[in-house]
């Protein structure tokens, strides 16, 4: 059995979003297998920007933060459900990732930033991210060549040592309720399995 962190990055708190009822499917299967779970929904939270290399670097965690940063601490295998906003993941789960992933937590730079390369901090787990999108996924692979999930994977979670990493590409969400239905079994399937 598996500790499972699942960041569900959403921003708009209605759950009527897919994105939400995706989260719970996921949850529900990897619960219902044994597997412990720790959710962080990111809807409704204030999460500040970073605005300087002095913030990332020396400023206090905010406490909104500290939830999900215990949770990834804590986790085996991450989970990150987001809509696809603009191209890329929306700005609060961005924000997120910026004040969770400080020095010390997700990479270790050295005394005085003395490493060249800094110390991966996050490696032993895994993770898998869930994308849901109004275009039709193949669209977003072939077209954009997933340029977001791409960067995702290697710049934050590769960098940190977060390996493997698994996608789940969902578009047309507007979808039939069959296709959603579609969507909802796998994400039980994915917990259950806890990967």
């Amino acid at each position: 059995m598996k500790r499972i962190a699942i960041i569900d990055g959403h921003p708009d708190p209605d759950p009527a979003r897919f994105g939400h009822a995706l989260v719970s499917a996921y949850a529900h299967g990897a619960k219902e297998a044994g597997h412990q779970v720790r959710e962080i929904r990111l809807a409704g939270q204030d999460i500040p920007i970073l605005q300087s290399r002095r913030q990332w670097m020396e400023e206090d965690l905010p406490a909104s933060v500290k939830p999900g940063q215990d949770a990834i601490k804590w986790a085996q295998h991450i989970v990150f459900f987001y809509p696809l906003w603009m191209g890329d993941m929306p700005a609060l789960l961005k924000a997120f990732i910026e004040q969770a992933y400080r020095p010390g937590f997700a990479l270790d730079y050295g005394e005085e930033g003395d490493r060249k390369m800094p110390k991966k901090l996050l490696t032993g787990r895994s993770a898998r991210l869930v994308v849901t999108m109004g275009m039709p996924a193949i669209f977003y692979r072939a077209y954009f060549a997933s340029h977001s999930v791409r960067s995702f994977k290697r710049n934050i979670l590769a960098l940190t040592g977060v390996d493997p990493v698994a996608t789940s590409l969902i578009g047309n969400v507007d979808g039939s309720a069959k296709h959603r239905e579609r969507w909802l079994k796998k994400m039980i399937d994915h917990g259950a399995n806890g990967d």
